[in-house]
């Protein structure tokens, strides 16, 4: 279980990787700023919970900053683990529908938690907001899932 729980971690890890290139890339393509919601939520959730991020100014938006980037690897890392552990109890599809899948579940995973906040509307975004979204998600879904199952094979 621990091959499993690792092997998971690891292609949560590559996922991230590749969502983090595909935004990346985008944001050089199109010229549009970071986005600054995993920092919200960050600051929001920290706050509720008795503890906000220490500092002001710029010095507390760079830790709040940090700390939204780093939320955003736990959360791929964490899906492929969960991932990881269905495919191993025979949840099993192919990489296609697989992947999309993964990605489906990376993306709720951000964007549910950060509407209930209040931090983010879905239902306001463009269609372009959408696809800045959804695109990274799904090939974090594709490379995620595709590691599992090559994982899995080699175990």
């Amino acid at each position: 279980m621990i091959e499993t729980l690792a092997r998971g971690g690891a292609a949560g890890a590559v996922g991230t990787i590749v969502l983090n290139a595909a935004t990346y890339a985008d944001m050089a393509l199109r010229g549009r700023p970071s986005s600054g919601t995993p920092a919200e939520a960050v600051d929001k959730m920290t706050k509720e919970a008795g503890h906000p991020v220490p500092g002001s100014g710029e010095s507390r938006e760079n830790r709040l900053s940090g700390l939204g980037a780093l939320s955003g690897i736990a959360v791929g890392c964490g899906i492929g683990v969960a991932v990881s552990v269905l495919h191993r109890a025979g949840f099993r599809m192919p990489w296609l529908p697989g992947g999309v899948v993964t990605g489906a579940l990376a993306m709720a995973a951000t964007d549910l938690p950060m509407a209930r906040m209040g931090v983010s509307d879905p239902s306001q975004w463009s269609a372009q907001d959408w696809a800045s979204d959804a695109v990274p998600h799904l090939l974090y879904g594709l490379a995620t899932y595709g590691m599992v199952q090559a994982a899995a094979r080699r175990a």
